[in-house]
């Protein structure tokens, strides 16, 4: 999958970046990330504009973003019934527990750090009682990391993107394993204060 999204981004340029972006946000099993790392890499050899490809890059997974808000607001019984069918059922308990707990926060931390569950996220936060306006707070700000970080990597490594895709999946995965493990020891020190 790696070499035909390398092969897709030069072809069709902005067009493959936002399309890719855009549904990857809707949930559909594409390589949004790929796409960035892609993008930067052919913006570093100046086959794409830069601030244009990012500009595809955000559009499409704000545009995605929304559309899964927008969805899960407007058919939430509909909404959450076709998720489940489709195998999201785990993810939207997740993305409930989330949402419930973190509010807006959950919103943030998944466009980047938990990016999996950011679709079902969407549809949640478009069921539940999140503000449109809070929502949209939290998911620019969430995706400006995520298009920054792995347009980013794409610009500064270019000469080894195929390297960096590669281990770019592994890398979201340690930070996923990082900031569980702040967490923990957070409330694991909380805990063991309020017993002194």
């Amino acid at each position: 999958m790696i070499e035909a999204v390398l092969g897709l981004v030069p072809v069709y340029g902005l067009a493959v970046v936002f399309l890719v972006t855009f549904t990857g946000c809707l949930g559909l099993p594409v390589p949004g990330s790929l796409a960035l790392l892609a993008a930067g890499s052919f913006s570093a050899s100046g086959d794409l504009v830069p601030a244009a490809a990012i500009a595809a890059g955000l559009a499409g997974a704000l545009l995605g973003d929304q559309a899964g808000y927008w969805l899960g607001a407007a058919g939430t019984e509909r909404a959450a019934d076709f998720a489940e069918r489709r195998g999201m059922s785990g993810a939207l308990a997740r993305a409930r527990q989330l949402i419930g707990r973190f509010g807006g926060a959950a919103v943030f931390f998944t466009r980047w750090l938990l990016a999996p569950i950011g679709p079902a996220v969407n549809l949640v936060g478009g069921m539940t009682a999140m503000s449109w306006r809070r929502f949209t707070v939290f998911d620019v700000a969430g995706e400006i990391v995520w298009v920054g970080l792995y347009f980013g990597l794409g610009y500064a490594f270019s000469r080894d993107i195929v390297e960096i895709a590669a281990v770019s999946g592994d890398l979201v995965w340690m930070l996923a394993a990082a900031a569980v493990s702040l967490v923990l020891a957070l409330r694991l020190r909380s805990v063991l204060r309020t017993r002194s």
